[in-house]
């Protein structure tokens, strides 16, 4: 029996490289005893909540509406839960790696320059993670809108059909919020790097980085760019359309096609 992919979304953080005009992005690396893509590199991110989409949260989105959300994102599962899929970005990678996009009430982004100030959101990182605190509730405590307006739609991805774990992901990029530093979790992640696309690239072809296919797709797509600029730019001229992939076993070995017809030899398994 097939199963329905859950609704999910995932952030590309980019940053520009402190001695070079080259950019980075963050990896972050999979527990190995997940049973979703174990010991893989991949982006922040999970699955939508209840809570990413209730009509609380629209107050705390900056520039964006629940209106303007559906109309970026095509099929839908369902039309009110478009809002969600930017809050969701936020929260995972709140939870994921510590970094917060959300503005101040002056509309600057909260920076953690001070040792309280850093330790009080390591708190409610810690008690978001736990449900025991909800992202608008953190939001009306600390008088911060969250930075929806700097998440930029770049593709998504449907994990394939008849795997046991299948998720609906969409994709955005985003500059990383100045005066943060990431920290890995702990428990789903093991590990964070900070890397450009075409080191990233080299490391996988050289056996030394596990990737998805969507990942490793979209990390060729990053490499095309010469600036993080360039990559948020482009989002401006996309179409975007589901990415369903199909796996087949030929000749004793797993390969997963795209819907052009490219075919992939010892990926990793997206669910």
């Amino acid at each position: 029996m097939e199963t329905a992919p859950k609704d999910a979304a995932t952030v590309i953080l980019l940053r520009d490289c402190p001695d070079s005009a080259e950019f980075e992005i963050l990896m972050v690396l999979r527990n190995p005893k997940s049973a979703f893509v174990p010991n893989a590199f991949v982006f922040p991110g999970g699955i939508l909540e209840d809570s990413d989409y209730s009509e609380d949260m629209e107050p705390f989105c900056t520039g964006l509406t629940r209106q303007a959300a559906e109309a970026q994102l095509e099929n839908l599962s369902s039309p009110g839960i478009a809002l969600g899929a930017w809050v969701c970005g936020i929260r995972e990678t709140f939870e994921e790696v510590g970094l917060l996009l959300a503005y101040r009430d002056d509309g600057t982004m909260i920076g953690f320059d001070t040792d309280e100030t850093a330790a009080r959101f390591r708190k409610h990182r810690r008690l978001l993670f736990e449900g025991k605190r909800s992202l608008d509730g953190i939001c009306r405590e600390e008088g911060l809108h969250l930075a929806t307006n700097r998440l930029h739609y770049f593709s998504h991805w449907i994990t394939p059909e008849f795997l046991p774990l299948r998720y609906d992901v969409r994709f955005f990029v985003a500059m990383a919020p100045e005066r943060q530093e990431p920290l890995h979790d702990g428990v789903e992640l093991t590990n964070h790097v900070w890397i450009t696309p075409k080191k990233a690239l080299k490391r996988f072809r050289d056996g030394k980085c596990n990737m998805v296919l969507p990942t490793f797709i979209t990390m060729e797509e990053l490499s095309r760019h010469e600036t993080a600029e360039a990559v948020i730019e482009s989002t401006r001229r996309k179409n975007i359309r589901g990415i369903l992939t199909q796996i087949v076993e030929e000749e004793g070995e797993i390969v997963e096609y795209m819907p052009d017809g490219r075919g992939f030899k010892g990926l990793p398994r997206t669910g």
